[in-house]
């Protein structure tokens, strides 16, 4: 779960060194639009791109470990900026880590469904 929260903070820092060292070398992400990503589109969208993270909130953190494996669903919301200002963005995620040289590495996740609040 550590891993997972400083994934979190490294985006919101735009900290694109930081959150590479996160991710597996084979890391896949599917976002709640439907967008594919490998680790060097995903950090480079996230960190150097338009769209500006401000923060990202993990809730209802369920992890399950087998092995060097782990599986990370949550409620996350984003505070996220696409360039028309701060939008909040909640939604299921599920996050898939392992365990590589004695350190956690993301190696898949996916988000969305968007929730879409009254």
């Amino acid at each position: 779960m550590r891993a997972a929260l400083e994934r979190a903070e490294a985006l919101a820092a735009r900290d694109g060194e930081r959150l590479s060292a996160l991710l597996h070398p084979e890391f896949h992400w599917t976002s709640h639009r439907g967008e594919q990503f490998d680790r060097d589109r995903y950090v480079a969208s996230n960190t150097s791109g338009s769209l500006v993270w401000h923060t990202q909130v993990l809730t209802d953190i369920e992890v399950v470990v087998v092995g060097d494996a782990a599986v990370l669903r949550c409620v996350v919301t984003d505070q996220v900026d696409a360039g028309v200002g701060v939008e909040a963005f909640r939604m299921p995620m599920t996050q898939t880590w392992v365990l590589v040289a004695g350190r956690w590495v993301c190696l898949a996740g996916h988000a969305g469904p968007r929730v879409v609040t009254a």
